[in-house]
């Protein structure tokens, strides 16, 4: 017997050692999840899939779409240990075990629930557009440079082959010296700012609509919005950012930002384009696509496009393509030779979410970091105003204000409902 009580503690299974290619429990990353409808599965889906990251708990103010991630979660594990929540307030301060967590709840909570993650110890990957105003991104740089938290913005084609290619290309000097840039921002033909009538709100355990709206201002509760109406109407959402988050971020990337100081916005044709005029030279086209997203124009088909010009030629990508569109079939022999090069000197992964791990464990800047998701949705939230306003406008990048119009630097920030502020 005593030989037994000795033996027995010295029988320890391999995943607790994180033998047999398993991670051991210490070394995992430990995730949350915040909005876990449509896109929040998509992206739980997509990092269920890294061996050193563990779910514990979802959140969702609608009951059916937090206990659908449970169900997911606890399939992929095998067991029913997935907690659930329905306040953010509550997971926040209970789950003090959570190293990271997912925001993909409506675009109203994205800066709000990143901010109040980081604050958390939290570190940070939120699906874009990134805010709805200047003021709640400037908040987010500035909590995660306070609190030395790692943030990704789910700009996710900054990681993928086709576009990192066509960035580089117009990035490296390949094309030359770029004068002409272009990116599809999918416009909209302007918000809603009438609201929907009233219908009976569902049960709170159901549905929290206060907590729903968050900072919003208070509307009757209608369901249309929970199903995703909400993205019509200026109360909950942006307009150029809901394409732009992705593609002005892809843009910049191409191009040598460090000598731009000023953006000047032409309100000319808007209903088609948005030129852009960057003070380093280069003209920045916000190309407005109507009809199906699949519908070709003359810079690319498909969704989420971007297109650089240069003296020796042009390259384009979008969503649907095997490879990028160029100007000239040699360009696309370097294809290889140019994600090696990327791959080597950036040493970051082509998987955006495998990104934001390594960067955990780095404490290193993602590629998407707040930096980048700041520049993005300050020039999307920019042609916003302009749109609005209907003129001209000049927009100082550095200082993130408009040069002599206090009309639009008021615009900057929306008036935030509490309890829900910043």
């Amino acid at each position: 017997m005593a030989a037994s009580a000795i033996a027995l503690p010295y029988y320890v299974p391999a995943s607790v050692l994180g033998r047999g290619g398993t991670i051991s429990p210490s070394e995992r990353i430990v995730m949350g999840g915040i909005g876990m409808g449509g896109r929040g599965s998509y992206d739980l889906g997509w990092m269920l899939n890294e061996p050193d990251v563990h779910w514990v708990a979802v959140c969702d103010v609608l009951k059916s779409r937090r206990q659908a991630a449970k169900n997911i979660v606890d399939s992929k594990y095998g067991n029913k240990d997935c907690a659930v929540y329905g306040d953010i307030r509550q997971f926040l301060a209970e789950r003090t075990d959570v190293d990271a967590v997912l925001i993909a709840t409506g675009d109203r909570w994205h800066a709000l629930a990143s901010i109040m993650a980081m604050r958390a110890g939290k570190d940070v990957y939120c699906e874009k557009p990134a805010c709805l105003t200047m003021a709640q991104g400037k908040m987010v740089v500035e909590t995660a440079r306070r609190y030395c938290r790692i943030y990704q913005t789910g700009a996710q084609r900054l990681s993928e082959g086709n576009h990192v290619f066509a960035i580089e290309m117009a990035r490296s000097g390949r094309l030359g010296q770029i004068h002409t840039a272009y990116a599809d921002i999918r416009w909209r033909d302007g918000w809603r700012h009438d609201w929907l009538p009233a219908e009976p709100e569902p049960p709170k355990d159901e549905l929290d609509w206060d907590l729903w709206l968050g900072s919003c201002p208070w509307r009757p509760y209608n369901g249309s919005y929970v199903k995703g109406g909400w993205y019509h109407f200026y109360d909950f959402a942006t307009n150029v950012a809901m394409w732009g988050a992705h593609t002005v971020a892809q843009t910049l990337a191409g191009l040598d930002m460090t000598e731009v100081f000023f953006i000047e916005f032409e309100y000319e044709n808007p209903n088609e384009t948005m030129v852009t005029r960057l003070s380093n030279g280069v003209k920045l086209v916000l190309f407005r696509v109507s009809g199906s997203v699949w519908e070709p124009c003359q810079y690319w088909y498909g969704a989420c496009g971007e297109r650089f010009d240069g003296p020796e030629g042009w390259v384009a990508a979008a969503d649907g393509y095997s490879k990028p569109d160029v100007s000239s079939p040699a360009f696309l022999r370097k294809y290889k030779k140019v994600l090696t090069e990327y791959t080597g000197r950036t040493q970051r992964k082509m998987n955006h979410v495998r990104d934001f791990f390594d960067c955990i464990r780095s404490r290193r800047p993602t590629v998407a970091n707040p930096d980048v998701m700041y520049r993005a949705m300050n020039i999307c939230l920019a042609a916003d105003i302009c749109e609005q306003l209907k003129r001209n406008l000049k927009f100082d990048l550095h200082k993130a204000e408009f040069v002599g119009d206090p009309e639009a630097n008021r615009m900057r920030s929306r008036a935030m409902r509490a309890p829900y502020t910043i």
